[in-house]
């Protein structure tokens, strides 16, 4: 039992901290201004629309999708489940104090300079999330409503979040255009939307066997 709850620290404590570096790494792909993912991306354009920080609009939409899933599947909807809001808020504020606070002054005077900057984070980004997805703790929002979601159409789970994905982008293009907002759809989104999985599944393949092997994954799973 002892051991146990030491491993259950660790996991906890690993899922932190790569939430923490995920955080991080959105702060630096939002400053680098070549456009980020299609969820940050329509964040990003609602904060430029409502005045809003952009952490905060994550925080906000995260609550619906968690709200989404109650309301589709409150019978299996669990501790695990509970658990995405404190998460989405940490990130939420985290992305808040790294991108309008501790890195307010940073400014990139090139695009090679932001491309480069861009792909680090996105890199790190990507990691952070397979970590993540390793320990396997807690849901993420968005996928985890996706498959509630499921459970009443006729969709499969990777079209629906493809679907996703495209109203996020669409959302963000009418709202710049509408009302003549910063572009926040970019060649950044192309490339995070063309690689991001595949690279995920490259580090998820050295990440399982490392977690595993220190018993991590095994002890914290819920």
């Amino acid at each position: 039992m002892e051991m146990k709850t030491i491993l259950n620290y660790r996991g906890y404590a690993l899922l932190t901290f790569f939430s923490a570096t995920t955080a991080f790494a959105i702060s630096f792909m939002l400053k680098a201004s070549i456009g980020v993912s299609p969820f940050d991306a329509s964040n990003q354009t609602l904060s430029f629309l409502s005045g809003i920080q952009v952490g905060t609009v994550s925080i906000i939409v995260n609550l619906f999708f968690v709200f989404g899933q109650f309301v589709l599947d409150r019978k299996n909807f669990g501790f695990r489940h509970f658990m995405q809001i404190p998460l989405s808020m940490l990130v939420g504020v985290l992305v808040n104090f790294f991108y309008y606070d501790l890195f307010e002054s940073v400014e990139f005077n090139n695009y090679i300079e932001s491309f480069i900057v861009f792909f680090l984070a996105l890199t790190v980004v990507t990691f952070s999330v397979s970590v993540v997805t390793v320990l396997n703790l807690i849901t993420n929002p968005i996928e985890t409503f996706c498959v509630a979601l499921t459970k009443h159409i006729r969709l499969n789970f990777p079209v629906l979040r493809q679907i996703v994905d495209i109203f996020f982008v669409s959302l963000s293009l009418a709202l710049t255009f509408i009302f003549d907002l910063p572009a926040t759809v970019r060649e950044g989104t192309v490339i995070t939307m063309l690689i991001f999985g595949p690279m995920m599944g490259v580090f998820i393949k050295y990440i399982y066997p490392a977690l595993t092997k220190r018993g991590i994954i095994e002890e914290v799973k819920i």
